[in-house]
């Protein structure tokens, strides 16, 4: 068989997998940094949007063209703060475990 051997007791034996690198703090400050700057693009892009909007508003006098307007300014709107906030959350999150990460050593998980 080739995904593992058979033991004279009839089990099969499968070969250990090598063992994976723990991630350190390094990792989790640099995807920190990387996050919240991210967040912070898209902090500008979603500002930048919302000036764009409000500085062009909808100039169709048709009230379909005028729903589907506002729906997909609501939409793109969103889309770009949902981004922010989540990069935020996640950059947050990551300098959390970086600090955990400092003061607990070798003994903690890094999952």
């Amino acid at each position: 068989m080739s995904s593992g051997e058979v033991s004279s007791s009839g089990e099969i034996q499968t070969p250990e997998a090598p063992s994976e690198r723990k991630k350190g703090p390094i990792s989790f400050l640099s995807g920190s940094l990387t996050s919240l700057m991210l967040s912070w693009l898209s902090l500008g892009l979603s500002k930048g949007m919302v000036a764009y909007f409000a500085k062009h508003p909808s100039t169709s006098s048709s009230a379909i063209a005028q729903s589907i307007t506002s729906a997909l300014k609501t939409l793109f709107t969103g889309m770009c703060f949902l981004a922010t906030f989540s990069f935020a959350f996640i950059g947050v999150g990551l300098f959390l475990v970086f600090l955990r990460s400092l003061f607990t050593g070798k003994e903690a998980d890094a999952v």
